[in-house]
């Protein structure tokens, strides 16, 4: 029901999303949802809630961060059958609905993971590694069956969360990160 929803609300404006059309791409009954949900209001805002899965995300040190960034990304879509924060790009609109969406990923995500992280320029730092984690979730959809999708998720995290880990501690490998 969830991904059915989610794929509504980023793909198509609030008002023309409908709690049947979700049910019959669901293959569930209208009245299920509405049980589960209440209102479409209600499920609009489950939907645009990233904090679970940012509780999942950050749940390590920032010294294993960017390790655990990547295993539980792969994990997590692999178990949902789709990608925990990859519903944001499809937000890009400028109607109310995506605005939220995008001001809520910014906030729950992207905010609370420069604050984890701390440092100089952690608002970049945490832009792009979000960005990243983004960029990942897109490759492994866009290659579907692929190489990623037969990799173990620590293969993946092997390849990938160093580049990630770099800029979780602020570290280049050049002497600072420069001022402008």
């Amino acid at each position: 029901m969830l991904r059915a929803a989610r794929r509504a609300f980023t793909q198509r404006p609030y008002a023309e999303v409908t709690m049947r059309g979700i049910a019959a791409d669901a293959g569930v009954s209208a009245s299920l949802i509405v049980k589960r949900f209440g209102t479409k209001e209600r499920l609009f805002n489950t939907v645009a809630d990233f904090g679970p899965a940012a509780d999942r995300l950050f749940a390590a040190p920032p010294a294993v961060l960017g390790r655990h960034l990547v295993l539980t990304m792969v994990r997590l879509r692999r178990e949902n059958h789709s990608d925990p924060l990859l519903r944001v790009v499809f937000s890009l609109g400028n109607m109310d609905e995506r605005t939220l969406l995008r001001e809520r990923f910014r906030e729950q995500v992207t905010a609370r993971l420069a604050g984890l992280i701390g440092g100089e320029r952690s608002e970049l730092r945490a832009e792009l590694i979000t960005g990243q984690l983004l960029g990942l979730g897109a490759t492994l959809s866009l290659h579907r069956p692929g190489a990623g999708e037969e990799a173990t998720p620590e293969l993946l995290a092997d390849l990938y969360a160093p580049a990630l880990q770099r800029l979780i501690t602020g570290h280049s490998g050049h002497s600072d990160l420069p001022d402008q």
